[in-house]
């Protein structure tokens, strides 16, 4: 059991779901969370969790939000991944000025991001796409279509604030061992070239299955989870080492820790308040309240948590290469 730093104030209204952080150019924290109900995103000071403004409002055009859910930040550019909307729209911060608009014409039921840089200006998107045979029941798609389900982009913005994308392909496997049913969140480590994705479909055992950053699944899968696989978080540390922390949603939240190299499972640990867990995001660089850095987690759908990553690392004795 350990303390979270901060809980925010609960807000049932929005349903929150999914969060990124955002270092500000005048050296605040931003964490930035999506509200599914009212289809917008909420900012908080990720020091104190006090809630700070939020963005957009329900709609079809540039700038509002219809149910979104996966969010990722990369320099700074933020991604949303809008389910209901099926795209994902693309942001230019501080100003949440919208550059433009991903996979509007293949994405059927988009939940989860990751970014990765593969040159200069030059990143891939991979986006998580959950649809079904019929959502209303949970009846999957032929295993067949189970090929589509995370689709990749190239996404270039320019000088000019002028984004082109430009739609890759998409994986997934369609094996049983390797198939993924129920999909949301995503996450990948490019120097062990692998991507976990979380598959929820308690039916065959909600779990993350490796795959590696081409798509191709490698017939590993992580031990089966008790509730969802949720949110799911690098670690990065010196010298290639690390940790994987994924989301088991129950009440309290079980965090699974991971060997970053080998996946073994490690430990897992829980806060005093924080439950039913959604989205979390890991923030390695030092600021003034957290000095080795900070994870952020969903409590219960209504409000935002910190985790001090001294006292994760202390209470679960991990490697003092984390810390620096």
């Amino acid at each position: 059991m350990i303390s979270e730093a901060w809980v925010s104030t609960e807000s049932p209204e929005d349903e929150l779901d999914s969060l990124a952080v955002w270092p500000t150019e005048d050296g605040h924290l931003w964490l930035i969370a999506t509200a599914k109900s009212s289809h917008r995103l909420v900012v908080y000071d990720a020091e104190t969790g006090q809630r700070l403004r939020s963005i957009g409002g329900p709609g079809e055009s540039v700038s509002q939000f219809n149910r979104p859910n996966g969010i990722a930040v990369y320099g700074d550019l933020l991604f949303v991944a809008e389910r209901d909307n099926h795209r994902v729209q693309v942001f230019g911060l501080p100003d949440f000025a919208p550059l433009g608009i991903v996979g509007q014409d293949v994405l059927r039921v988009p939940y989860g991001l990751w970014v990765r840089e593969n040159g200069p200006d030059d990143l891939e998107l991979f986006v998580t796409d959950s649809f079904m045979a019929d959502f209303k029941t949970g009846k999957l798609p032929p295993m067949g279509e189970l090929d589509q389900r995370v689709k990749r982009f190239e996404v270039q913005v320019d000088g000019q604030g002028k984004l082109q994308s430009k739609y890759l392909g998409a994986f997934g496997d369609t094996s049983e061992a390797g198939a993924l049913r129920m999909v949301e969140s995503i996450a990948g480590d490019s120097v062990n070239d692998r991507l976990l994705i979380a598959d929820e479909d308690r039916r065959v055992g909600s779990t993350l299955r490796e795959y590696t950053l081409e798509g191709l699944y490698r017939a590993h899968s992580l031990p089966l989870f008790d509730a969802d696989a949720e949110g799911v978080a690098l670690w990065a540390c010196d010298s290639g080492e690390g940790y994987w922390i994924a989301v088991d949603q129950v009440r309290p939240t079980v965090f699974r820790v991971f060997d970053r190299t080998s996946l073994q499972p490690l430990k897992t640990f829980s806060g005093r308040v924080v439950a039913n867990t959604d989205g979390q995001v890991l923030y390695a660089a030092g600021t003034p309240r957290f000095p080795a850095g900070a994870l952020f987690a969903l409590h219960d759908d209504k409000a935002v948590a910190a985790f001090d990553l001294r006292d994760v690392a202390h209470a679960l004795q991990l490697s003092d290469r984390c810390m620096r």
